[in-house]
């Protein structure tokens, strides 16, 4: 009897269509090379030298004997140069000399086939409902993710209890304080590794955001700017429960006291609000790039206020580092809405959430994982006494570790994970936000 069943064959079957049609039809490659984003070409040096009006003949830099050696001394141009950059569409052929480039367009990719990966299945438990199949998108997600999780406190005494009284079964002991030391310990450390994971893309965004702001004319985009830049608050106003929760469970306009919505599709309505706003920071995403390909221009136009000279050297590689460095603002802007996305994927199918509104199509009761054992004995008519043993014991302790890893943990834990990444991004946004404001000299 297979244990993953269909869900295998979504699997191998998405490893396919990677291989063979992602390279040729690819999501990151599309959002780059769709014709809306124009980059800037640096300026040869001969353009450079006509403009600074030293066009010499068949010479590209100035020749000096010193100490019975020759000397190469790079052309300089003054900076408040009249100079225009041009602008082209990035192109794939450019793509390929980026920054990161492989890395960005896996990523993509990978979240791409992962998504699909999870609504197939989402679709194949609501219509097939099997119970003893391991739901395998969760390993996509996880993949995703690509770092380890751990328990948060807001489910810790569930799950010390859980723990314990599986541990007594076994006949071991456990150390309460310990373990909730420990825990607390480890919770830091990832907590704070999540913040240093998100600092660089939120002071990121934040300049990305003004910048946008900057070049937007209509005040539909300049609003989607604003909502889209306020998104993890939003998120983060939704865990915090004298604003949202207790507020539409207990509304204080009502004489009634007459909830808004259940509980649980006050659960649901949450998860769709986080991926919606984060298939608008995904819409809003060329804005914010061309965004910053716009800045070699902004540092051209900011050397001419300067006074002194630069190489032409110098100047080419200021121009050019924006557009080679593409990929890893890429990188930084997508990277938070993969790891939300999939925390609230994860969020609804381990914590057993419905897509429904519906109240009665939601069990807030953790999943009975019993097996019984006259099953497993039925399925081994020829084997003998001994192997029948191992595979109750082995049947007995993955059921005693489902019990342990409830619904209700996993709500915990994934809630305080998604609540935490969109906070680290809003809080770091809201300071790169002030210093790029107050903090910079322009």
């Amino acid at each position: 009897m297979g244990v993953i069943g269909i869900q295998l064959v979504v699997t191998m079957v998405m490893a396919s269509v990677m291989q063979k049609i992602i390279p040729h039809y690819s999501l990151a490659r599309w959002l780059l090379c769709n014709g809306s984003l124009r980059w800037y070409q640096h300026p040869t040096e001969e353009e450079l030298r006509i403009l600074a009006g030293k066009q010499q003949k068949g010479k590209s830099r100035k020749d000096r004997k010193y100490n019975g050696h020759i000397e190469n001394k790079p052309l300089t141009i003054p900076k408040d140069i009249d100079l225009h950059l041009e602008t082209k569409s990035v192109t794939e052929v450019d793509t390929l000399a980026l920054h990161y480039f492989p890395e960005y367009q896996w990523l993509v990719d990978f979240t791409v086939a992962a998504t699909v990966v999870y609504l197939v299945t989402e679709v194949y438990y609501s219509f097939m409902k099997p119970t003893q199949e391991m739901n395998i998108s969760l390993v996509w997600c996880l993949l995703v993710l690509s770092f380890a999780m751990y328990p948060s406190k807001h489910r810790f005494t569930n799950f010390s209890d859980s723990a314990m009284q599986f541990l007594e079964k076994q006949g071991l002991e456990s150390q309460g304080p310990v373990s909730k030391l420990t825990f607390k310990f480890f919770l830091a450390i990832f907590c704070s590794l999540i913040g240093a994971f998100l600092t660089f893309p939120g002071l990121r965004l934040a300049q990305m955001h003004l910048d946008a702001l900057n070049l937007a004319t209509e005040k539909i985009t300049q609003t989607l700017l604003h909502i889209n830049f306020l998104a993890p608050l939003f998120m983060v106003l939704l865990w915090v429960k004298p604003i949202t929760k207790d507020y539409i469970m207990n509304p204080p306009l009502s004489k009634e006291s007459v909830p808004l919505m259940s509980e649980a599709t006050f659960d649901t309505l949450r998860l769709w609000l986080i991926i919606l706003l984060c298939a608008l920071r995904l819409a809003m995403m060329r804005s914010h790039l061309q965004a910053y390909l716009n800045l070699a221009q902004k540092c051209v136009d900011q050397m001419k206020k300067e006074a002194g000279r630069i190489s032409t050297v110098e100047l080419q590689k200021m121009v050019a580092r924006v557009f080679y460095y593409l990929c890893v603002i890429a990188l930084q802007y997508v990277a938070p809405l993969v790891m939300l996305l999939h925390t609230t994927l994860l969020l609804k199918t381990l914590g057993n959430h419905s897509w429904g509104i519906y109240p009665e199509s939601v069990s807030t009761l953790p999943v009975d994982n019993s097996l019984h054992s006259n099953s497993v004995y039925s399925e081994l008519p020829s084997a003998d006494g001994k192997m029948k043993v191992t595979v109750t014991q082995i049947t007995v302790a993955l059921s005693s570790l489902k019990n342990i890893f409830t619904p209700l943990l996993f709500r915990g834990l994934l809630s305080f994970l998604t609540w935490w990444i969109a906070a680290c991004l809003f809080s770091t946004s809201l300071f790169g936000l002030f210093y790029h404001q107050y903090l910079t000299v322009a």
